[in-house]
């Protein structure tokens, strides 16, 4: 408001030099004030609109995980994933192909556009097992930002596969998890394409691993139960 008075007093100023007549000066004057007020209230009513958008709160997009059988729900929680049933596996003609980013599970599971994918050929450690959670972040970090490329090869019962994965540069992610010494090669499936690539303590580290390959699962089931009881203690 003192602003648009002292423009109103400075435009009085300049009309005796313009040369316009006394009577004529009153109107020019109520003009130009409305002139003004019209401007700022255009001006103040276009900053307000502008303050009110800043304001706002914007909606957020919300990702969701995949809800594969066995993976996520509608409702966003994650649901108990089930290992790939070998009993009830079968081959796949065609050779289908899933490409996409790769969501982990743990070291040799992941989950390409809501199919539940195991990593053919190999074994890596569960994630209650020792070394699971690094496998699952060693996994984690060779797929990040990549679009990985599944090669199926067998399907089970409930709709699980096993897939030859890929990176982009061509990368074979079970060779790449043997090589990192978080995956045993696991003959019966791979053929033992992958034992020449296994570091020298990789199955000592992965003892359980390599019991379950043998057929000593009452080495599995011990250390599974004394997990149980140390939980149970807590």
């Amino acid at each position: 408001m003192k602003l648009t008075l002292w423009m109103c007093l400075e435009c009085s100023d300049l009309l005796p030099i313009l040369g316009c007549e006394k009577a004529v000066r009153p109107i020019l004057l109520e003009i130009l004030l409305i002139i003004l007020l019209l401007g700022g209230f255009l001006y103040f009513t276009s900053l307000a609109k502008s303050t009110n958008y800043k304001k706002s709160p914007r909606k957020s997009s919300t990702y969701r995980k995949p809800s594969q059988s066995g993976a996520f729900s509608s409702k966003g929680h994650q649901a108990k994933l089930e290992p790939f049933d070998a009993k009830t596996t079968k081959p796949l003609t065609g050779a289908p192909t899933l490409n996409g980013a790769a969501y982990i599970v743990d070291g040799d599971t992941v989950i390409i556009q809501k199919t539940q994918i195991r990593l053919f050929g190999v074994d890596a450690p569960e994630m209650n097992h020792p070394y699971g959670k690094s496998a699952k972040w060693a996994l984690v970090r060779l797929c990040k930002g990549q679009i990985v490329r599944a090669e199926v090869s067998e399907q089970d019962a409930h709709g699980r596969t096993v897939a030859q994965c890929y990176l982009p540069d061509g990368r074979d992610l079970s060779a790449e998890m043997v090589k990192l010494g978080l995956a045993i090669d696991w003959p019966k499936y791979s053929g033992g394409i992958y034992r020449t690539m296994e570091v020298a303590d990789a199955r000592k580290k992965m003892w359980l691993a390599d019991a379950r390959q043998k057929g000593r699962m009452h080495v599995w089931e011990k250390y599974e139960a004394r997990q149980k009881g140390q939980t149970g203690k807590v």
